[in-house]
C-alpha cells in the first residue's frame, strides 16, 4: 500500500500549500522593506541631484572616483542649496513639487495624447550662483538611461549626472564614470549665433583634454556608440523643452 505522501493529491496539495505561504511571507516582507526603500529612493534622487551642481566629496586628487555626499547628510544639504522648485505643463511653468515628479512615469502616461506631460526643475544656489537643475530620460544599448544636468545663467553645463539600468560593463556603463561626466562641464548648449544646439557624444571629437566647450560637442566613449547617442538624444530632447523654460526663469530674476 502506498503512502499517502506518494500520491499526487498530497503532491499538489503540497505545492500549494507551499506557494501560498512563501507569496505570503514575500508579500510581508515587501510590505514590511516599502517604507525603507522608499526612503533610500528619495535619498538618493537628492544625492544625484546634488551632485550634478557640484555638491558632493570628489576628491581632486582621486579624479576616477565618484563620491556622493553620505545619505545621512543628503536631506539636509537638499533643503540647503535647492531653494525652489518648478513644474512645466506645455507651455506653461509655476512653483510646485518638482521632487515628487517621475519622468519614466510621466512617459508612460504621455503615450495618451490627452495626457500633458509634466517636466520638473530645479533651482539651487550655491557661493551665490544660481543652478537650473533638470532631470533626463534616455534609451541607452539595453536599457533605459537617465541623469541630471545643471546650468548657469548663461546656459553653460556646471555639472552633469548620468546612470544606467544595463549598459555593458567597461563601455557603455562608463556614462556614470567621473572622466565621462566631467567632460560636460563647462560646455555652452547654444551655439555661436546663440541658438539651441544641445550637447553631442561624438565620435571622433578628438578632444580628449576637453578644451573646447563651445563646439557642442564631448568627445564619445570608445566601443559605447549606441549608448553615446542615446546620452546624445536624450540631452537634446529634454534640454530643448527645458531651455525656454529656464530662459523665463533667469529673465525674472
Amino acid at each position: 500500500m502506498a503512502k499517502r505522501t506518494d500520491s499526487n493529491i498530497y503532491t499538489i496539495v503540497f505545492a500549494v500549500i507551499m506557494v501560498i505561504v512563501v507569496g505570503s511571507l514575500l508579500a510581508f516582507i515587501a510590505n514590511t522593506l516599502k517604507p525603507r526603500i522608499s526612503e533610500n529612493e528619495r535619498l538618493e534622487k537628492m544625492q544625484n541631484i546634488l551632485y550634478a551642481m557640484g555638491i558632493n566629496n570628489n576628491n581632486p586628487e582621486k579624479p576616477n572616483s565618484v563620491v556622493f555626499i553620505p545619505v545621512t547628510e543628503a536631506g539636509k544639504a537638499f533643503n540647503q542649496y535647492i531653494v525652489k522648485q518648478y513644474v512645466v505643463e506645455g507651455n506653461n511653468i509655476a512653483e510646485g513639487d518638482a521632487f515628487s515628479i517621475d519622468l519614466a512615469k510621466e512617459e508612460a502616461l504621455a503615450k495618451n495624447p490627452s495626457y500633458q506631460k509634466r517636466l520638473p526643475i530645479f533651482v539651487g544656489k550655491k557661493d551665490e550662483n544660481t543652478y537650473y537643475i533638470v532631470p533626463l530620460r534616455g534609451k541607452g544599448l539595453w536599457d533605459a538611461i537617465w541623469g541630471y544636468i545643471s546650468l548657469d545663467e548663461n546656459l553653460v553645463i556646471q555639472g552633469a549626472f548620468f546612470d544606467h539600468a544595463g549598459e555593458t560593463p567597461g563601455l557603455g556603463a562608463n556614462i556614470k564614470e567621473r572622466f565621462f561626466m566631467d567632460d560636460f562641464i563647462g560646455e555652452n548648449i547654444l551655439d555661436a549665433s546663440g541658438n539651441f544646439a544641445g550637447v553631442t557624444v561624438f565620435k571622433g571629437n578628438n578632444d580628449p583634454e576637453n578644451q573646447r566647450k563651445t563646439d557642442n560637442k564631448v568627445d564619445a566613449i570608445s566601443g559605447s556608440t549606441i549608448t553615446g547617442n542615446g546620452v546624445s538624444a536624450m540631452i537634446s530632447t529634454y534640454l530643448k523643452q527645458y531651455y525656454p523654460h529656464i530662459q523665463t526663469l533667469v529673465n525674472q530674476k
